[in-house]
C-alpha cells in the first residue's frame, strides 16, 4: 500500500530528477504562479494540463490556498503518486488528446488560467489544435494559458536556437557540474520496481500512458495552434535559453 510518507519521498526524488533537465524549474514555477496571482482573484479556477504527480498544482495551492486547482493527466501511476502525496489537490484522469476531456473537469464556473509544465510537447500538433480549442471554450475572457517547456525555434531562427540551447546547457553545468541528478529513465525504472506501485504500473501499461518521442517541440507549433483556437495575445513571459514560459490570453465572450 502506498503511504503518504512514501509518496512524499518519491515526489522529492521526482522533483530532483526533473531539475536535472530544468535547473531553473522552481523559478519558472514561481513566474507561472505570479501570473495567475496577477489576475487579481484570490480564488481562481486553475487547470494543470498534463499535471503528472502534481508538483505545480501543489505549489499553486501553497501560494493561493483559496484557489480551485484541477490536475489533469492520463498516467495512472503519476496520478496515484500525486493523490497519495497531495491529498488536497483534485486530480482528474483524462487524455487531453480525446475530445470531451473538459467535461470530466465538472467545472462550476469558467477557468481563470490553464497551466502546464514540461508536458505538452508530447502532444502532436494536430491534437494541440483541438486541445487548445476545447480549452478556449471553458476559459473566461481574459483568462490565461501558461505553458512552460523547452520550445525550439530552429524553423525560424536556427542560429538563435543553437544559442538558446547553449545557454541552457551552460546553466546546467554551473548548477550540477559532473554530478547531475538521476535521469527520467532511471527514476521510472526505480519506481516501477517498488511493489507499492505494481497495480498502478499495470494500469499504466493498459492505459497506454507511456510517452514516446517529442511531437510538438517547436515554439511555432504552439503559437499557431493557439492562434487557430482564438487566442490573440501570445508571447514569451519568461525565458532562459530554450526553456521558456509561453503565455496566451483568451479574448471574447463565453
Amino acid at each position: 500500500m502506498l503511504t503518504h510518507d512514501a509518496a512524499t519521498k518519491w515526489m522529492a526524488r521526482w522533483d530532483r530528477q526533473q531539475e536535472g533537465y530544468l535547473p531553473d524549474r522552481e523559478e519558472r514555477f514561481t513566474v507561472m504562479i505570479d501570473a495567475v496571482e496577477a489576475l487579481g482573484r484570490p480564488d481562481p479556477v486553475v487547470v494543470d494540463l498534463g499535471c503528472g504527480p502534481g508538483s505545480l498544482s501543489a505549489r499553486l495551492l501553497e501560494r493561493l490556498p483559496e484557489a480551485t486547482v484541477i490536475g489533469v493527466d492520463a498516467d495512472p501511476l503519476l496520478l496515484g503518486l500525486g493523490r497519495a502525496a497531495y491529498p488536497h489537490v483534485r486530480f482528474v484522469s483524462a487524455d487531453l488528446r480525446t475530445s470531451g476531456w473538459t467535461r470530466l473537469l465538472e467545472l462550476e464556473r469558467p477557468v481563470d488560467a490553464a497551466v502546464s509544465t514540461t508536458a505538452l510537447h508530447w502532444v502532436s500538433e494536430q491534437d494541440l489544435k483541438s486541445m487548445y480549442a476545447e480549452l478556449a471554450a471553458v476559459l473566461r475572457p481574459g483568462g490565461l494559458l501558461l505553458n512552460g517547456d523547452h520550445m525550439e525555434t530552429d524553423d525560424a531562427t536556427p542560429v538563435l536556437a543553437r544559442l538558446e540551447r547553449a545557454v541552457h546547457d551552460r546553466q546546467s553545468e554551473r548548477v550540477f557540474g559532473a554530478n547531475p541528478p538521476e535521469d527520467w529513465r532511471a527514476w521510472w525504472d526505480a519506481i516501477k520496481a517498488d511493489p507499492a506501485f505494481a497495480e498502478l504500473d499495470q494500469e499504466r501499461t493498459t492505459a497506454g500512458a507511456d510517452h514516446r518521442g517529442s511531437e510538438s517541440s517547436l515554439l511555432s507549433q504552439h503559437v499557431g495552434a493557439l492562434r487557430e483556437a482564438g487566442f490573440t495575445e501570445i508571447g514569451t513571459l519568461w525565458q532562459r535559453g530554450h526553456n521558456r514560459l509561453l503565455c496566451a490570453v483568451r479574448v471574447g465572450e463565453l
